[in-house]
């Protein structure tokens, strides 16, 4: 008879080791403003009022979806987290925000602390590259609900910005262009598709020809931050919009901040596209329109600014390497609504 916790499935003791192991890696992300240490039941972070008149708090939260299947089956954990941060650090800096904080949830069926480890390992890293605070989360070890060596992750980051600076896309004009920044992957979406086209004929270790990583590591490429190279732009006029590229790929994504009557038209030969997502597509025979609908073939942000300053802007981006493209433009809608093609 069962009479323990432990004998049940979930070792405390285990969970209150891998805390311990975390601590240095989470404290390693706190600036002045956090008040309050690992293992208490809040964080508590000091709003630094001081750098702004009329702030606005952005927040956003979202999950890395089944890319975690390659980490489980490439033993890979130390990129997840990163993918995590930097996926919702870039949904927010579509409105202008700067992150403040950030807080995690993992689950897992066995507390397994080298796992545990090299995720927060990533999220830790990733909170400070982009200069924000890992002030608390959730360990949650659940027996029986997940399977042996898989677990879940998820994340909120909360950050601000100016009032006067919201960026919301209401400025989007007729004649504006849109340049792309480079993506390094396929981010944090398409992975359902991927797998079931790349796994049935490659397995993660192989090394195919067009690929300059294994068929596993191309796939766990980390999901970019844009936050260092837009940074700078916040509050500048000439910034009109910026759409991140994820689930519903370039033209879904960027739909959304166009305003009535306007659509983006995109010459889709004006950047080369990655070699993982050739591969996708002819293992899969599938076609182009499927594949622009769900990956973001190589342009990770989408940035909105008038005609006349697309040269400037390129220069500002290329100064971060970012491989900036003028990939179309803001045109009338020939239809009705938001339409995009």
């Amino acid at each position: 008879m069962v009479k323990t916790y432990k004998e049940a499935g979930v070792d405390i003791d285990a969970g209150e080791q891998a805390v311990g192991r975390i601590k240095a890696a989470v404290r390693s992300t706190y600036t002045p403003n956090v008040l309050s240490d690992v293992g208490q039941f809040g964080g508590f972070f000091s709003f630094p009022k001081d750098e702004y008149d009329e702030p606005v708090l952005v927040s956003s939260t979202d999950g890395v979806g089944t890319k975690l299947k390659l980490a489980f089956r490439t033993g890979i954990h130390d990129t997840i987290g990163q993918d995590l941060v930097n996926h919702c650090v870039n949904d927010i800096l579509t409105s202008g925000a700067i992150p403040l904080f950030f807080l995690d949830y993992i689950g897992l069926g066995k507390m397994e602390e080298d796992i545990v480890a090299d995720v927060v390992k990533g999220l830790s890293s990733a909170c400070r590259e982009n200069g924000c605070a890992l002030i608390g989360g959730e360990l949650a070890e659940m027996v029986d609900f997940y399977h042996p060596g898989e677990y879940d992750i998820a994340g909120t980051v909360v950050g601000a910005v100016e009032r006067k600076h919201i960026i919301n896309g209401e400025r989007i004009a007729e004649g504006d262009v849109a340049i792309g920044l480079a993506s390094t992957g396929l981010h944090t979406n398409g992975f359902t598709l991927a797998r079931k086209v790349l796994l049935e004929q490659y397995d993660v270790n192989d090394q195919v020809d067009i690929l300059p990583d294994t068929v596993g590591r191309e796939l766990l490429s980390i999901h970019k931050s844009y936050l260092q190279e837009v940074k700078p732009l916040i509050g500048d006029p000439r910034l009109k919009g910026i759409s991140h590229i994820t689930g519903g790929g370039l033209l879904g994504n960027t739909a959304r901040i166009i305003p009535d009557g306007l659509q983006l038209r995109v010459d889709w030969n004006s950047w080369d596209v990655p070699a993982i997502f050739t591969l996708i597509q002819e293992t899969g025979e599938i076609p182009d329109t499927e594949m622009r609908r769900t990956f973001n073939l190589g342009i990770g942000l989408v940035i909105l600014v008038p005609a006349s300053e697309s040269e400037t802007m390129l220069a500002h981006f290329d100064r971060y390497q970012s491989n900036p493209t003028i990939i179309g433009e803001i045109a009338a809608d020939s239809g009705s609504g938001k339409s995009v093609r």
